[in-house]
């Protein structure tokens, strides 16, 4: 089947797995004129080579696109295609065309990219791929681990592993690892959805792999592309790239697109399953233009376009605490509570009831300091002529107590207070800022007796809270859109109304 005809039935069939997905040509194209935005110079020439490659080629698209791109701009460049995919069909189709095509077949391979890699030790100067979205790699887990923990950096997946439901970061980092270290260097050009953005928190694997190529300076840009791109999937997609070249105006920044305004989009006169929408020709100009540009507050319907700092996606997630405050009263219905205490529980009767009965003894006094509620307890306890263990003792205090914020602190044999673990909070402080500066502004004008937890630290840098980084479209490119008024909506409230009581009048004539 020739790649640039119509998609066919038994490419559609081949790409129902949950997460495979035939990408339009539109947004191939639009990657690899990204890729190549500003390689002028670069594959100006003769005697120009460039290889190409693709972890999830499917049935070659992106691969023979991206070939007649570099041809358009420069006949006399030599294109070398690689890929590797895992669907056997498509393979063959892929396979088939690149000997037709007079390419060398054998540098399609056929396997699982992950844990086989067929082109291990080959770099490359353009990579893109569209893997499968959401698409568990539980079934490959352990040769994927295996490589993570054995190899580390020197591996694929050394910067972590995201959630067992979802492999897109997985592709990645099998990316960014074929990166030629030389003066061309590499790019990459890769569709995800918006999972590799935000998803996982601060040391997660996610998180982590997010942080290291943040802070390796690799992420040039991440564009937002419209809903209903796709044959099978309306999902919000977008296209990150990358590159270990940056030119040196975008050293140490990232340019966030946000392309999924109707400025970038026409729906089609007829849906092709999900896919409603195109990017037209255009559009996809006018996206380049901005990348290219690296315009920073562009403007049309809104701003769309923004510049950043690395750093500015990063945060230190610093553990909060509160100190724990408690009251003590030997009521009936606390020492009800303390049949419910495993340790106390597993006494026998006689225990128990001796146990009971010197606690009585104290009466109903209401205790706010603990120090003096134990002094009372143990002096009780010790009329029962038992040996009341730590365990038992801990149980007691545990039933007789309840959180009172205008008891007195309890604290620790050095005299710090104790933190009140159900107060517990974690708070995300900017990474640019010190968290103490963020502690005096955000939290202790509010809770005054707060303190931050200085043992909770990165497990990379040592420093006092964890390191994260997340990268939220949405918080960048919010668009307050105001309520509509209060009389407009009572009218449009009245209106139905009388429709509805038309109605039931119809129906009871």
């Amino acid at each position: 089947m020739p790649l640039f005809g119509p998609i066919g039935a038994d490419v559609r069939h081949s790409n129902e797995t949950a997460g495979e997905h035939f990408t339009p040509r539109e947004v191939i194209r639009l990657i690899v004129e990204l890729l190549i935005a500003n390689d002028d110079e670069k594959l100006t020439g003769r005697g120009i080579i460039r290889q190409v490659y693709d972890p999830a080629c499917g049935t070659g698209g992106m691969l023979a696109l991206t070939e007649e791109a570099l041809k358009d701009f420069n006949d006399a460049i030599r294109v070398e295609l690689y890929g590797q995919e895992l669907n056997g069909e498509s393979f063959g189709i892929c396979k088939s065309d690149m000997l037709v095509t007079g390419h060398n077949p054998e540098q399609i391979a056929f396997g699982n990219t992950l844990t086989q890699d067929a082109h291990a030790g080959k770099r490359f100067h353009y990579m893109l791929s569209n893997p499968p979205y959401g698409v568990d790699w539980k079934k490959y887990q352990d040769p994927i681990k295996s490589e993570a923990e054995n190899l580390g950096m020197e591996g694929r997946f050394g910067a972590g592993t995201p959630r067992i439901s979802d492999g897109q970061l997985l592709f990645l980092q099998h990316m960014i690892s074929k990166m030629r270290d030389d003066e061309i260097g590499s790019r990459i050009g890769i569709v995800m959805n918006g999972s590799p953005l935000f998803t996982g928190g601060a040391g997660s694997g996610e998180s982590e792999i997010r942080r290291w190529m943040l802070e390796n300076d690799w992420v040039e840009a991440i564009i937002a592309l419209p809903t209903d791109l796709f044959y099978n999937t309306g999902i919000q997609t977008y296209v990150w790239l990358l590159t270990n070249r940056k030119p040196a105006t975008r050293h140490g920044k990232v340019q966030l697109i946000d392309a999924s305004g109707e400025r970038f989009w026409k729906s089609m006169r007829k849906s092709l399953g999900s896919k409603r929408r195109e990017i037209t020709e255009e559009a996809r100009a006018e996206i380049v233009r901005i990348y290219a540009g690296f315009l920073n507050g562009e403007s049309g319907e809104g701003e769309v376009s923004r510049i950043f700092d690395t750093a500015d996606f990063g945060y230190r997630e610093i553990r909060v605490e509160r100190p724990l405050k408690l009251n003590f009263q030997v009521s009936a219905e606390r020492l009800a509570r303390l049949a419910n205490q495993k340790p106390y529980a597993r006494q026998d009767e006689t225990n128990q009831m001796a146990i009971e009965a010197a606690l009585l003894t104290i009466g109903d006094q209401l205790f706010t300091n603990r120090a003096a509620f134990e002094e009372t307890l143990t002096k009780a306890l010790k009329t029962t002529g038992l040996k009341i263990g730590a365990p038992v003792k801990k149980a007691i205090l545990a039933a007789l107590s309840e959180r009172d914020d205008e008891a007195d602190v309890c604290t620790d044999k050095n005299g710090n207070p104790e933190p009140d673990t159900d107060l517990r909070d974690h708070e995300l402080v900017p990474l640019a800022e010190d968290w103490r500066d963020y502690m005096k502004r955000e939290v202790l004008p509010f809770v005054p007796d707060a303190w931050v937890d200085e043992s909770h630290k990165d497990a990379r840098d040592k420093q006092v809270g964890r390191v994260g980084y997340e990268i939220n479209f949405n918080r960048y490119f919010y668009h307050y859109v105001p309520p509509r008024p209060l009389d407009e909506i009572d009218a449009e409230l009245k209106a139905l109304e009388a429709e509805i009581a038309g109605l039931l009048k119809e129906v009871a004539a």
